[in-house]
């Protein structure tokens, strides 16, 4: 991008189509809204995490942008008030009724580790990823659909519509039975989103215990069940995450895979022994173009410390 955007604090609304710039703007508008004080700023900015793709470059920007004018201003502010700063321009200036989990990812990471987080309280441990013969390598399908944000938001009123027929504040509390008490008040879609839901959690809750048992096929089994409800309870996939998905489960190299992101497009995660990568990707590679005439994208994923200041 080499765009110059200006505008005066005070005086900030989105811009229609604006894309990048509202993530500025938004968390501008934010920190406004905290009482800090900002004064005229320069800011050059670059990155190499691929956008649409579902590696959360929005909330990496939003994270480095807040961070960066935290650091100018001195304003003070925790990491966790910054991460909200991140959510609330996201909810005010891209229309996205994003949760947290991208913003705190991308400013608490660390090295080499997981993150389990209670999106709730946002109490957090980072679990050493001991992957030892396997590495996480991402494909990106290289398209992106059109439905991912306005869908990400149907969705969450979907949650939030169930949940209140079933008088609870999310559907964190509720368990499979429970649900299927109300199942002939909700349509069968609206049922299985539901469904798709509490069943994550518990597979969430089973995947930091095969983390800490260094259980390399569970995890790679509930990353598989993750897609499948994705894809058939959710309806958050796409033709082209689909097809790498079923291909990586027919490797022999491939512990599990999943699509990650908003869906409709983007990458998949897979979970791949190191002796098989060459000859996986480049399997993947020919399948991928002859299917859909299209080239695929294939990175390699390094865990890594989140926002923070590099001194020089």
């Amino acid at each position: 991008i080499n765009e110059r955007l200006e505008f005066t604090i005070g005086q900030i609304k989105p811009i229609k189509n604006g894309g990048w710039k509202n993530y500025v703007l938004g968390i501008v508008d934010e920190i406004a809204k905290e009482g800090k004080q900002i004064e005229n700023f320069n800011m050059t900015f670059a990155g190499d995490i691929v956008q649409g793709a579902g590696l959360s470059s929005s909330a990496a920007l939003e994270n480095g942008i807040v961070f960066g004018l935290n650091e100018l201003f001195q304003l003070g502010l925790s990491k966790k008030e910054m991460i909200h700063i991140s959510q609330k321009a996201e909810h005010h200036f891209v229309n996205v009724k994003c949760g947290i989990m991208d913003q705190f990812a991308s400013m608490f990471g660390q090295k080499d580790s997981a993150i389990f987080l209670d999106c709730q309280n946002l109490e957090a441990t980072h679990i050493k990823l001991k992957l030892e013969s396997y590495r996480l390598i991402l494909i990106n399908t290289n398209v992106k659909h059109l439905l991912a944000e306005s869908t990400y938001n149907d969705r969450r009123k979907t949650c939030e519509r169930i949940a209140a027929v079933l008088k609870v504040e999310n559907l964190r509390a509720v368990s499979e039975k429970q649900l299927l008490s109300i199942e002939d008040k909700t349509s069968a879609e609206d049922y299985q989103k539901a469904l798709y839901v509490i069943q994550e959690n518990n597979r969430v809750l089973k995947a930091v215990e095969a983390i800490n048992n260094n259980d390399i096929g569970l995890l790679g089994e509930l990353m598989c069940d993750s897609h499948h409800g994705l894809q058939k309870q959710y309806m958050v996939s796409c033709e082209e995450l689909d097809f790498l998905v079923e291909l990586a489960g027919k490797n022999q190299y491939v512990a599990g895979a999943r699509m990650m992101g908003g869906g409709f497009g983007g990458c998949t995660i897979n979970l791949v022994n190191t002796v098989g990568i060459e000859e996986f990707s480049n399997d993947i590679k020919g399948q991928y173009k002859r299917k859909f005439n299209m080239e695929c994208s294939i990175y390699d994923v390094h865990l890594s410390q989140g926002t923070h200041l590099i001194k020089t």
